[in-house]
């Protein structure tokens, strides 16, 4: 009798229990979201994107690299799923967002994403081009390092590859500091830039020397245009002080880099190709390989933004270091290229020419295609095979 007491007073408290959670957690009901396959790529390179958000008035699609006249409006179903076909695109890796009623949000049906300096975003892939396609070859690994910068005096975030082998052996390897742009950090370059997977297709078909990649951010603090766009560009910044003090010590010290002139490259985008400039120009007995992506020395052209000053201009600012021709001597590579659509495309000029005045050897190219990550993702591709040989 008194067991089964004991069973009748446990049926009775699971029932409370289950009473209470089903007026806590409301039954789950099921909706089109459960199932929705919020990107769906087409021949032809088209891309359908859909949402679900049955109670929104206006739903737009935001994205970053995707021509501005495909994205914008989506139309509403019946069933509350808000769609839109984009494309045809160029293969690649796209961010993208939902503004659902004048909200920016992340497309909760891919858990696949790439930050930026001002945000997050949802991204896509757009097989394609070889280069940079995920395939069965030995992958390097991609890590996220914090280290505490003593310039700044706070801690501080990178990214680091390391390639397939590294782990498992002693060797000393060739390094790459390769920097972002204004919209992007230290994340960049691994996710929408794809860079782990083309120097893993790279090194494997022997197109590339294994090396280490370092990928530092480039910001130190929030974001303005005056700060990267004036033609009186201090003689160093905050990033600067940071990258020489601390970044590249902390690599030195931590990671099995190869320290001599010749082994040791750097190259960046945009913004990054500015912080390229300001930090191989003075150092460039460090540095026998340089590379700037759709970019150059900001403020050399007179832009919408350019202030005017009467403080000394960057070829004055660096005249002595300029003239060194013996510091040029053992320098193997300036390589430039900017798209013929850039907006930036008169500042490459200019500079590729400032550099050539004072007898640098610079390979400069023009591509086609304007300031996007389909344009970066090649050059690094063309870049990293040039280097270490």
């Amino acid at each position: 009798m008194k067991k089964q007491n004991s069973k009748m007073k446990l049926f009775a408290l699971i029932t409370l229990i289950l009473v209470g959670c089903s007026e806590l957690f409301p039954q789950w009901q099921p909706t089109p979201n459960d199932t929705l396959k919020s990107i769906t790529i087409l021949p032809e390179n088209k891309v359908v994107f859909k949402v679900y958000a049955p109670e929104a008035k206006d739903v737009k699609l935001g994205g970053s690299d995707i021509p501005a006249n495909l994205i914008g409006k989506m139309i509403k179903s019946d069933i509350g799923v808000w769609e839109t076909t984009v494309g045809p695109l160029e293969p690649g890796a796209y961010r993208y967002n939902f503004v659902v009623d004048k909200v920016t949000v992340m497309d909760s049906r891919n858990p696949i994403t790439s930050e930026s300096n001002m945000n997050s975003w949802s991204m896509m892939y757009l097989p394609g081009k070889d280069f940079m396609e995920l395939k069965d070859v030995p992958h390097g690994a991609l890590s996220e390092v914090t280290y505490f910068s003593k310039s700044l005096q706070r801690f501080r975030r990178m990214h680091i590859y390391t390639p397939a082998g590294y782990e498992a052996n002693s060797e000393k390897y060739p390094v790459l500091y390769l920097l972002h742009g204004a919209f992007d950090c230290d994340d960049s370059w691994g996710t929408v830039g794809r860079a782990g997977i083309i120097l893993d297709n790279l090194i494997a078909e022997k197109k590339a020397v294994p090396m280490v990649v370092v990928m530092p951010a480039g910001h130190t603090g929030p974001f303005s245009f005056s700060a990267i766009s004036s033609a009186t560009r201090p003689k160093t910044d905050e990033f600067v002080l940071d990258f020489n003090n601390d970044i590249k010590p902390y690599i030195e010290k931590n990671y099995r880099v190869l320290l001599e002139r010749e082994n040791t490259a750097i190259a960046g985008l945009s913004m990054g190709g500015a912080h390229t400039l300001s930090i191989a120009i003075p150092n460039l007995a460090e540095y026998a390989y340089f590379g700037v992506f759709s970019s150059g020395i900001l403020g050399i052209v007179k832009m919408w933004n350019s202030p005017d000053t009467n403080e000394p201009t960057w070829e004055e600012q660096n005249k002595e270091l300029l003239v060194k021709d013996d510091l040029k001597k053992d320098l193997k590579l300036v390589w430039f290229a900017t798209g013929k659509d850039d907006f930036l495309i008169e500042t490459s000029r200019a500079s590729v020419n400032l550099l050539k005045k004072y007898n640098f050897n610079v390979t400069y190219k023009e591509t086609t295609g304007g300031h996007t990550w389909n344009n970066w993702r090649d050059y690094l591709n063309e870049f990293a095979q040039l280097l270490f040989k």
